[in-house]
């Protein structure tokens, strides 16, 4: 089956004849003919009932045409989000981006638009979840990077972009090190390195301890998870940690260690308003961060 295929059958429904639809489209009515009798020959179904005064969609060809009309209503749209993409020259894009982004490089993503659309203004800010939710908002940020909660408000729209896991992270030489996976619950006398509260992190801590059956004690709080795990491995408490951030070799080395039920971290995406359509420059922005997952 061929997309042009799908464009000939739907202008014969649409123009009523062959000859008809042969002129609308610039091309011979053989063609048209012969590409649709192809069709008909693979789908084993007749899509047209042909007689000397008339062309009529039998009850196949009426599904047919539906379905097609469908897809061709989305190339359409993909072309000209595609095109008002590629038009983009200059403009300015303001994201707000989580310390939190497992294994989404995105210092490559910026690279790589900044190579595409070198008139673009792109300006960064970091900050907890939270606060970047509520400066998009307020329409101070184009879009966010970050964590996508199963709570994210219905006002806003997220593409995933990358996947991420929770492991243990323990100091080396700590009581629990060995192989194998450990329960949280066997956690509930120590003390917790994390982010502060209202991160994202912070409340997947305090949830899956509360449902292990304890509060955890964090003593120390720090604002990003390369520095819990440098916290962690001088020995000042144990943390959840994303994968990608565990068993990275840059830092300091810490014991990981796998989870019973691991709490689920949320995977990382690209987060925009709802009500605020986006601008030319931010499309093109959201579309180069979704080709280039990892």
């Amino acid at each position: 089956m061929e997309l042009r295929q799908l464009t000939y059958v739907e202008a014969v429904a649409r123009h009523g004849g062959f000859t008809r639809a042969a002129e609308r489209l610039h091309v011979a009515q053989s063609a048209v003919s012969a590409q649709i009798r192809s069709l008909e020959a693979e789908l084993g179904v007749a899509l047209f009932a042909r007689t000397t005064r008339r062309v009529a969609l039998t009850p196949a060809g009426e599904l047919f045409v539906a379905r097609a009309r469908r897809v061709l209503a989305e190339l359409d749209g993909a072309r000209l989000e595609l095109g008002e993409i590629t038009a983009v020259v200059t403009g300015r894009v303001t994201v707000g981006a989580t310390a939190v982004l497992g294994r989404y490089d995105l210092p490559a993503a910026l690279a790589r638009f900044h190579d595409q659309f070198p008139g673009i203004a792109l300006r960064l800010r970091s900050g907890l979840v939270t606060g970047l939710l509520g400066a998009l908002d307020g329409g101070e940020l184009d879009l966010v990077i970050g964590p996508v909660h199963s709570d994210l408000p219905p006002r806003f729209d997220a593409l995933p972009l990358a996947e991420e896991q929770l492991v243990l992270a323990l100091p080396p030489g700590h009581p629990l090190e060995g192989p194998g996976r450990i329960t949280l619950g066997e956690l509930r006398d120590e003390s917790f390195v994390c982010l502060p509260e209202g991160s994202g992190l912070r409340w997947i801590l305090d949830d899956a301890a509360r449902t292990a059956g304890f509060t955890p004690r964090v003593p120390f709080e720090t604002h990003s998870p390369q520095s819990i795990r440098e916290l962690v491995a001088a020995g000042l408490g144990v943390a959840l940690l994303a994968r990608s951030v565990a068993e990275s070799d840059q830092g300091p080395a810490i014991v990981v260690r796998a989870l019973h039920s691991a709490p689920s971290h949320p995977p990382i995406g690209v987060i925009h308003h709802r009500d605020r359509p986006l601008t030319p420059a931010a499309q093109a922005f959201r579309h180069v961060l979704s080709t280039g997952r990892p």
